[in-house]
């Protein structure tokens, strides 16, 4: 089944850190931006980060900026994100999705999506 596959949420207390990993499964991601999201109850889905398939250009939502920081290894089929500083407004599914080289537009990105990962920031 070709499908991203994230994984390394938890529950962590606010200052925390967790990295999440995103890795593709029955493809090869070096052709794709893949795109970072979040999506809390009753809430709409926000992008959270991007990275460009040579992993040259990355991108940040302004609440994620100076915290989190995305990065890839091509050679393990994996995107990965590393949170820090982690927030009670944090707490989310995580998930990551494909799209075209470049990180422009990724916000629109749904190329196999994954079931997501659950990340709990609380005391």
């Amino acid at each position: 089944q070709l499908q991203l596959v994230e994984s390394g949420g938890g529950l962590v207390q606010p200052g925390g850190s967790l990295r999440l990993s995103c890795a593709a499964s029955g493809f090869t991601l070096d052709y794709y931006a893949i795109g970072w999201f979040r999506q809390a109850p009753g809430k709409a889905r926000e992008g959270v980060s991007c990275i460009s398939s040579a992993g040259d250009t990355t991108t940040y939502a302004d609440s994620v900026k100076g915290r989190f920081t995305i990065s890839r290894d091509n050679a393990k089929n994996t995107v990965y994100l590393q949170m820090n500083s982690l927030k009670p407004e944090d707490t989310a599914v995580y998930y990551c999705a494909a799209g075209p080289p470049h990180c422009s537009g990724y916000v629109g990105f749904n190329g196999y999506r994954g079931q997501g990962t659950q990340v709990t920031v609380s005391s």
